[in-house]
């Protein structure tokens, strides 16, 4: 076993192909880069509400399955241009924050969850609400980054 294993950090990113994702995907890049970690990308792709439409939920899914998958080449492209290596990427069909807490119980290489906060003036999402509150149940370190940091900001704080 090597004994610096538990040293390398895995940071994962929740992308969803926001312009204040691209923050948070930044961030965990750099941090990861500078640290010796690794980045892991995950995409949830949340259940529709016209389910019962059986053929048109069906080309939905096939729809909501291929643009995730062009988020994830994209963001992964982004990762290994900073100087990282290729990252795993996962795309997910179900609930957000059941997602997340499933892929962390996978994966227990996963040592930190990073997110973008919005910036818009509506206030956090349920999942930053969630784990403000302390309700989240992930057992991990959560770094929130502001989505209007410039790649500069991040860089000089990477």
């Amino acid at each position: 076993m090597d004994i610096n294993q538990h040293l390398q950090r895995k940071f994962l990113v929740v992308v969803d192909g926001s312009a204040e994702g691209h923050a948070a995907l930044r961030f965990a890049a750099r941090r990861a880069h500078g640290t010796g970690g690794k980045v892991s990308l995950l995409l949830v792709i949340e259940p529709e509400s016209h389910e019962h439409w059986l053929g048109v939920g069906s080309l939905m899914k096939e729809e909501a399955q291929a643009e995730a998958e062009k988020i994830l080449a994209e963001c992964a492209g982004l990762v290994e241009m900073l100087g990282g290596e290729r990252p795993a990427t996962h795309v997910r069909h179900g609930l957000l924050a059941e997602e997340i807490g499933t892929l962390i119980e996978e994966d227990r290489t996963i040592s930190t969850l990073v997110l973008a906060a919005a910036v818009d003036n509506n206030g956090p999402g349920p999942l930053v609400s969630a784990i403000g509150s302390g309700k989240s149940g992930f057992h991990l370190p959560v770094t929130i980054v502001p989505g209007d940091l410039s790649d500069d900001e991040i860089d000089g704080l990477t």
